[in-house]
């Protein structure tokens, strides 16, 4: 996911954290300087959806507006395949043995 808050905000008019900061003051959330600069310069890792829409009301956007996927991260993340299985012979999967587990039936 890309965190689009910068571009949302620029499209209101708000160019600088502190404004936003001061706006999203207004509706009631207070964020302290150092997450408002974590948000404005870097995607979060965690935020809270209570959080996510006032800043949604105070851009007049949608959480979608601010969270972008990504697909072509995601479809390089996936394991590649194998050469074999590529050629339509298929994976072979070996059942993994714990204790006191017993062969499954032939």
């Amino acid at each position: 996911m890309r965190w689009n808050l910068r571009m949302k905000a620029a499209e209101r008019g708000i160019w600088k954290s502190t404004e936003l900061r001061r706006q999203l003051a207004e509706t009631g959330l207070e964020i302290s300087a150092g997450k408002m600069s974590a948000l404005w310069t870097a995607t979060p890792t965690t935020i809270r959806l209570d959080d996510l829409d006032v800043i949604c009301s105070v851009l007049d956007c949608e959480p979608t507006d601010l969270l972008l996927r990504e697909p072509d991260k995601v479809a390089a993340r996936r394991p590649g395949r194998s050469a074999e299985a590529a050629a339509g012979g298929g994976a072979v999967v070996a059942p993994r043995l714990g204790r006191n587990r017993s062969m499954p039936p032939a």
